[in-house]
């Protein structure tokens, strides 16, 4: 695929290759010979987006079928317009006769609610759904998606039929629209209040939250492959290797797509790992907005953990050696990293000295 396209005053970066859309065309068809086998069903393509994923999914078929055309439009420009009008009817009797419904997209559903209510008047044996795109987040309809392609969140995408001011249908992949992207890695020594702080950033800004612990736990947890390839590594007693850390960031970015941008907690910890994120994200037109570090006296932190630990009973927040043990640590970690960003004009440290309200006030001002 194109690293990025522009049409027109748009930019557009990968979404989808062509490999995994015939993957799951595949396994639509198989689905739809399966629950028509023996029947004759028609299949109603929705025009004008749906004209590379009809044809397609019609190669993939391999029971009797008819084919038909609907031409509606309820978008302008990236906007849906929720105002919906047939410009070309159906020249069909559909009583009595199985009728799929094929769309390219399905998001609020307004367009797909007057296909449905205007075939329905048509009297057929029955009536189902299938889009090769569906946008949950965004329907606002009851009726039932029978066969879905992909899930995907409500960021605007163009190619395999779907267009922007009506050009673009002709890419045989999809691209999702290139926005800004706030990514924050935010740094503070124990105590410093990272956590707190963390959750509201997420809140005012509409970030997702990154933890290479989450991370780890989800795949461990869940068996995938990426997490098999962290156990062995653990179990054998060995550190897992940055790139795996890197994979299994790759894929969180990957599923996020209804988000302004991300907090990362944990990571990078290393300049290495720091220039192994700035090329992943650069992959994707990205990069790291700003590392912003809590800074908080010392002596206030241990007076913050030790009082801590009488509440908690965290045995590492009642002993001050260890806790002074962990600030070095963390000292240690962090100095060449706030050097790292630094020479590429992003860290800021913001005082942690105060109350929460008045250390998120500094934090907004200095992230935006």
């Amino acid at each position: 695929m194109k690293k990025e396209i522009t049409l027109q005053d748009k930019t557009f970066v990968p979404f989808l290759d062509k490999e995994k859309i015939n993957k799951e065309i595949a396994r639509i068809a198989q689905e739809i010979n399966r629950d028509y086998k023996g029947k004759k069903p028609l299949l109603v393509g929705i025009l004008n987006g749906s004209i590379l994923f009809f044809s397609d999914l019609l190669k993939e078929i391999d029971i009797e079928c008819e084919v038909a055309f609907l031409r509606v439009s309820s978008y302008k420009g990236t906007e849906t317009t929720g105002n919906v009008k047939k410009i070309l009817g159906l020249d069909k009797n559909i009583e009595n006769t199985d009728v799929i419904i094929v769309e390219d997209i399905v998001d609020t559903g307004i367009t797909l609610e007057n296909i449905i209510q205007d075939l329905s008047s048509n009297h057929p044996q029955s009536l189902k759904v299938v889009t090769l795109l569906f946008k949950p987040k965004a329907y606002t309809k009851n009726y039932p998606i029978d066969y879905v392609g992909f899930e995907v969140g409500n960021e605007f995408l163009i190619g395999f039929g779907l267009d922007y001011n009506e050009i673009g249908r002709n890419l045989d992949e999809l691209y999702i629209i290139k926005e800004p992207m706030l990514n924050i890695i935010l740094f503070g020594p124990p105590g410093a209040g990272k956590g707190t702080q963390s959750e509201l950033i997420q809140e005012k800004f509409n970030l997702t939250h990154l933890s290479t612990g989450d991370m780890f736990r989800f795949h461990m947890k869940n068996d995938t492959d990426l997490g098999k390839k962290a156990k062995e590594y653990m179990e054998a007693g060995n550190l897992v290797p940055d790139q795996l850390v890197i994979d299994m960031i790759d894929a969180k970015l990957s599923e996020s797509h209804d988000t302004k941008g991300f907090i990362f907690d944990g990571f990078p910890r290393t300049t290495d790992q720091a220039l192994a994120l700035d090329e992943l994200l650069s992959k994707k037109g990205w990069g790291i907005s700003k590392m912003v570090s809590l800074e908080v006296d010392e002596d206030e932190l241990v007076k913050r953990l030790l009082l801590r630990g009488k509440d908690s009973g965290r045995k590492d927040d009642q002993d001050e050696s260890i806790i002074r043990n962990r600030m070095a640590v963390y000292n240690n970690e962090t100095a060449p990293l706030k050097d790292f960003y630094a020479n590429q004009g992003k860290q800021i440290g913001v005082d942690g000295i105060g109350t929460v309200e008045e250390i998120n006030g500094r934090i907004n001002s200095a992230i935006s």
